[in-house]
């Protein structure tokens, strides 16, 4: 994995604080220095626009705490509060603080709360998956997101219809007959009368049944010769 750096920021008034974090800072090699600031309004004119992997800033200031700072900076930013007493800390995560470091700061603390920030980056650069088309149902008087490539299979249950994801079962007010026709028939197949599934789902099948995992789905004989030539299609294009 190519080394994280993040670009780092520091707020702080008093002198000796503020250089005793930019030498932290500049002796850490995933850290960045680019900016310190005595004053917080000039942070706030210099940086509104700036992007911010890590911010250190201190809450007691004059003219502008750090609590009003931050709000007008970066949302994405990394943001560790410093001060002399924890009397705000409670306050600081509210402002969804990564962290509260106690002047005067031990290297140790330092290091922990930099790490937190470096896993962050790594997480937020993970490349995320596309989840894909997805339809809206409704479910317990609210209408519900699901992802196509989440919903396992669909069951008929009387005058509803069970929605099967990967994370959760909806019950929703409606026909197996009106899901058939709006899913995509390459991807959904009615195998039974009870019984639509998500072919991209399926791990064996029989003559009978499908497999989903550990679970097992009637396959009717008249929707088999339907079944097995998607099956086949979806085989000739290497899905």
């Amino acid at each position: 994995m190519p080394s994280t750096l993040l670009n780092c920021y520091v707020v702080e008034p008093l002198d000796e604080c503020r250089s005793m974090l930019v030498n932290l800072i500049n002796a850490h090699p995933n850290l960045n220095f680019i900016q310190d600031y005595k004053n917080p309004v000039q942070a706030k004119e210099e940086l509104q626009d700036t992007k911010i992997d890590l911010l250190i800033v201190a809450i007691e200031m004059e003219k502008m705490n750090g609590f009003e700072l931050v709000n007008y900076l970066d949302s994405g930013a990394s943001i560790i509060f410093t001060s002399f007493n924890t009397d705000d800390a409670f306050k600081a995560f509210e402002y969804n603080a990564l962290d509260y470091l106690k002047l005067p700061i031990k290297k140790e603390r330092f290091l922990y709360a930099a790490e937190k920030a470096i896993l962050k980056k790594r997480f937020n650069e993970l490349p995320k998956e596309d989840p894909g088309d997805f339809i809206f149902v409704k479910s317990n008087l609210k209408s519900r997101k699901v992802y196509l490539n989440e919903l396992r299979y669909i069951q008929a249950l009387g005058d509803y219809v069970k929605l099967i994801t990967n994370h959760e079962t909806l019950v929703v007010l409606s026909t197996m007959k009106a899901f058939e026709q709006s899913l995509p028939s390459d991807k959904f197949q009615r195998i039974h009368k009870s019984y639509i599934v998500n072919m991209d789902k399926i791990q064996k099948y029989s003559s009978t049944a499908v497999e989903l995992d550990n679970e097992v789905l009637p396959l009717s004989r008249n929707r088999k010769t339907q079944f097995l030539s998607i099956l086949k299609e979806l085989e000739a294009v290497g899905v």
